[in-house]
């Protein structure tokens, strides 16, 4: 008896150069977190972390949509009693916001719910004409979730994830750029080709210190206090001049004059 054949990723990994194209590909049901999906993405996110020869990721959608959310067998679930089906939909986007690679999202499309969670969680967002930022939870009947509170605020400030989560206003591609919301809106056929000519720039940087600038810009987003921020900043500022990335620069620009 010939043995079963094993499903298709619904992650699918493109290399270009030192970016890794994560493009999540569930386009009949519009890229939904279904377990499969996430567990997918989790363990794409990973392989790109291990992987020397990757400096960036660039995460999109295939088909019209982005990401539409949570499948809703796992919301009944949790309603069920399961909650820990919610936390099974968390680790998709949870891995990217843990990533420690430069990560942008390429939004084609409505990204809506749990699937707006994973462009917040991106680094980056550059939006296709044809995107859609929906947060969806409050005409469920439902409270976001997955820290969606804390990252939208942080994306557009407060009087806009006002408007956007309690009175349900979605944001298109254009509107999302000049909010701040997104680095810029492109036409959705040239936006993977922007995200990846974006996210190639990360390959002049030293990887290590690539890592470290990124965890201290999501520690200084969080802190309060600016002189705890100045002596962190100090702390690692110091430890660069005694790499090799800091004196080859310097060789360089010295050669340049």
């Amino acid at each position: 008896m010939p043995e079963p054949q094993p499903s298709r990723p619904l992650v699918h990994r493109e290399t270009r150069d030192t970016v890794a194209v994560l493009r999540l590909d569930d386009p009949d049901r519009r890229n939904v977190l279904s377990p499969r999906m996430v567990r997918d993405l989790v363990d794409a996110v990973e392989a790109c972390e291990r992987d020397d020869t990757v400096s960036a990721i660039v995460l999109t959608g295939a088909g019209p949509a982005f990401c539409a959310g949570a499948e809703l067998d796992n919301l009944l679930a949790a309603a069920e009693g399961e909650e820990h089906r919610l936390r099974e939909v968390y680790a998709g986007f949870l891995a990217v916001a843990s990533c420690r690679l430069p990560t942008i999202a390429a939004v084609n499309g409505p990204a809506v719910g749990a699937g707006f969670n994973l462009a917040l969680a991106c680094d980056i967002r550059l939006a296709a004409e044809e995107a859609l930022f929906d947060c969806r939870f409050a005409r469920l009947g439902l409270h976001p979730g997955g820290g969606h509170t804390w990252m939208l605020t942080r994306a557009v400030g407060h009087q806009r994830a006002t408007a956007m989560l309690l009175l349900s206003q979605p944001v298109r591609g254009p509107e999302a750029a000049d909010t701040g919301l997104a680095l810029r809106c492109v036409p959705g056929t040239d936006l993977v080709e922007e995200a990846v000519a974006l996210a190639a720039r990360a390959a002049s940087t030293d990887p290590a210190l690539l890592r470290t600038i990124k965890q201290t810009l999501l520690e200084s987003g969080a802190e309060p206090d600016v002189t705890r921020v100045i002596d962190t900043e100090f702390e690692r500022q110091v430890r660069s001049l005694h790499q090799p990335a800091f004196r080859e620069a310097i060789e360089r620009a010295r050669g340049r004059r």
